[in-house]
């Protein structure tokens, strides 16, 4: 379980990277040549997905409540905006959601 989760959090920050600096590109005004290391990280964010061995839809549907989480941590990190209980209580939430998803993978 910890392996699954720390490989969704991985998948999650690539997936993440690999659509922020096109983001800073376009609104930001950076290097257009960020889209090179972003479409890198996007085809990392994909093979990860792959080295899980459930089915496509769990995985995706297991790998969102982690995603909620990284996304949150990113906003607090890198934009320096303050969590609310209510993101912290709804990241929980998510990721309680993804440990009990990860769980059935091997009775379904």
């Amino acid at each position: 379980m910890l392996k699954t989760t720390l490989l969704f959090f991985a998948t999650a920050l690539c997936e993440i990277v690999g659509c922020f600096l096109p983001w800073l590109w376009l609104k930001r005004g950076a290097t257009p040549l960020l889209l090179i290391p972003a479409a890198l990280a996007l085809a990392m964010f994909v093979w990860l997905l792959t080295l899980h061995p459930a089915a496509s839809g769990r995985v995706y549907a297991a790998y969102g409540g982690v995603y909620v989480c990284t996304a949150l941590i990113w906003l607090r990190v890198v934009d320096g905006v303050k969590l609310s209980v209510y993101d912290w209580l709804g990241a929980l939430i998510a990721l309680c959601g993804m440990l009990i998803i990860v769980a059935g993978w091997g009775r379904a």
